[in-house]
């Protein structure tokens, strides 16, 4: 997976996928979300959201692919603020559910859900996709929920094959 490059066929199948979808913002739109957050958006995500479609009502996930910087509508009021630039701070699958060294009192640490990644869409009922844009995991889509995070691993890790797997229909 490279983040940093497009994929020409990787981009094909975004075009195919997307060709209805909102439309794309731009390149200094783009840009100017980067500058504002210290980031760089992993390819192919960045060149989808700035030539392709910035969403899309259909999906994936189940509610639809949020444009950029959006959140879902189940996302929550008075929630602390989302820190693109710091890292994501996970690298494999995290069952806090089950966790019996997790301090109940402290809960799950925010920034699982607020550092480092964008919000690319939910499932319902508290489960929302993740891309992650900084740290050891960016370029990879993760689920995160009240239960745990887990890395998305289907026939690939990153936003195309994330995309892919929904348009081909198989289940998450």
């Amino acid at each position: 997976m490279n983040v940093d490059q497009a994929d020409p066929a990787e981009l094909a199948l975004l075009r195919g996928t997307f060709g209805t979808g909102a439309a794309p913002l731009g390149r200094e739109a783009v840009r100017a979300f980067e500058a504002r957050h210290g980031i760089v958006l992993p390819e192919p995500y960045r060149t989808c959201v700035a030539e392709i479609s910035d969403g899309c009502e259909q999906g994936p996930p189940e509610y639809g692919l949020l444009p950029l910087a959006e959140l879902p509508r189940d996302w929550g009021d008075g929630r602390a603020e989302r820190r693109l630039a710091l890292p994501f701070p996970l690298t494999k699958a995290w069952i806090w559910d089950t966790d019996e060294d997790l301090d109940p009192d402290e809960g799950v640490p925010g920034s699982v859900f607020d550092h480092g990644s964008i919000v690319l869409g939910t499932d319902g009922c508290g489960m929302y996709w993740h891309l992650i844009v900084t740290g050891p995991q960016r370029g990879h889509i993760w689920w995160i929920s009240g239960e745990g995070a887990y890395p998305f691993s289907g026939d690939g890790t990153g936003f195309a094959a994330w995309v892919k797997h929904w348009a081909d229909g198989k289940p998450w």
